[in-house]
């Protein structure tokens, strides 16, 4: 019984060591989740337009789908544009935020999931999102986004 509680107090340690390692500061955190939010705002008024502000308005930027790649911040709100043409098509939008790391002072990742709900089929799936720090604002320069439903 001792060794076993030894073995797990060690992985709860190891395991909080590994976390703390790449755990980002509150600030960006609470940063980056606002930019979430507010994205989630934006959709759910059919505001697509609001909900690029989230992307680096750049050629840099990358959402990749089930379509393969997109390049571009233009191509990437025509394809949103394109892909959600209406408030019916875009539904309701909810994230669920499942983790953020840093990757440096002025980078991070964000794993999460979300769901759409539409008065026809809803659609659910799950997102890997680079962040970068650009003049205090963080912004999304990688997305990618995978259908489940």
């Amino acid at each position: 019984m001792i060794f076993r509680n030894f073995f797990f107090a060690t992985l709860l340690i190891s395991s909080l060591n590994n976390y703390s390692q790449n755990k980002i500061p509150v600030k960006d955190s609470l940063s980056i989740m606002k930019v979430m939010s507010l994205q989630q705002d934006a959709w759910n008024k059919g505001d697509i337009d609001s909900f690029m502000q989230g992307y680096l308005k750049s050629d840099e930027l990358v959402f990749s789908g089930k379509s393969g790649p997109v390049y571009g911040w233009e191509n990437t709100k025509k394809r949103y544009y394109s892909s959600y043409p209406n408030t019916k098509i875009m539904g309701k939008l909810n994230f669920t935020i499942k983790k953020i790391r840093s990757l440096s002072s002025n980078s991070a990742y964000l794993i999460g999931e979300y769901y759409l709900k539409r008065s026809g089929e809803d659609s659910n799936g799950h997102f890997t999102l680079l962040w970068k720090k650009i003049d205090s604002n963080w912004l999304i320069v990688s997305d990618h986004t995978s259908a489940v439903k």
